[in-house]
């Protein structure tokens, strides 16, 4: 959450779903919008979470940027999911 900097462990749909959102805010501060990312790598602490985040990611991102996903071993916090962005006015 951005107020508390805090994840609170749900499910890795609500993870993903703040994560967006997160992302969004982040983007509004710098007069930036979801349409200026470009590139997205996801990490996911499970691999078999990949179809439930790709139908949350895809109803957010309708304009498709290039994206990496990776499955790792632990996640900072025992995050679920973790996305990074590439953004580009």
């Amino acid at each position: 959450m951005p107020e508390t900097m805090k994840i609170v462990n749900w499910w890795v749909t609500e993870e993903t779903i703040q994560i967006i959102k997160n992302i969004t805010w982040i983007l509004e501060e710098n007069n930036l919008n979801i349409k200026n990312i470009v590139k997205t790598t996801i990490f996911l602490q499970d691999i078999n979470d990949f179809k439930i985040i790709n139908e949350v990611y895809w109803a957010f991102f309708l304009h498709k940027p290039a994206r990496s996903t990776i499955e790792v071993s632990r996640l900072p916090l025992n995050a679920l999911i973790e996305i990074e962005v590439i953004a580009k006015k």
